[in-house]
């Protein structure tokens, strides 16, 4: 599905609000709802099965020179062909 990104350049620049503003939203009145009173069911769905830890990491290998690294890569790892 073909699709057009765009952004705008004041993207990351923040809207301050002004000292008036704030005063109005200090006064407006703020709605409270229940769930319940929408109708909505707030049981969770979600089971944990399990939890456990990701088996340890072996320890590092520290080579001498950019050589070794590349004989490495190439040898053992095989991600270098």
């Amino acid at each position: 599905m073909p699709a057009v990104i765009t952004c705008d350049l004041r993207l990351n620049e923040p809207r301050y609000a002004t000292l008036p503003n704030i005063m109005k939203a200090k006064k407006k009145k703020v709605d409270t709802m229940e769930a319940e009173d929408l109708g909505v069911d707030l049981m969770p769905r979600n089971k944990v099965l399990e939890v456990y830890e990701p088996p340890k990491r072996k320890e590092g290998v520290m080579v001498a020179n950019v050589d070794e690294l590349l004989d490495k890569l190439r040898n053992e790892a095989s991600v270098i062909s």
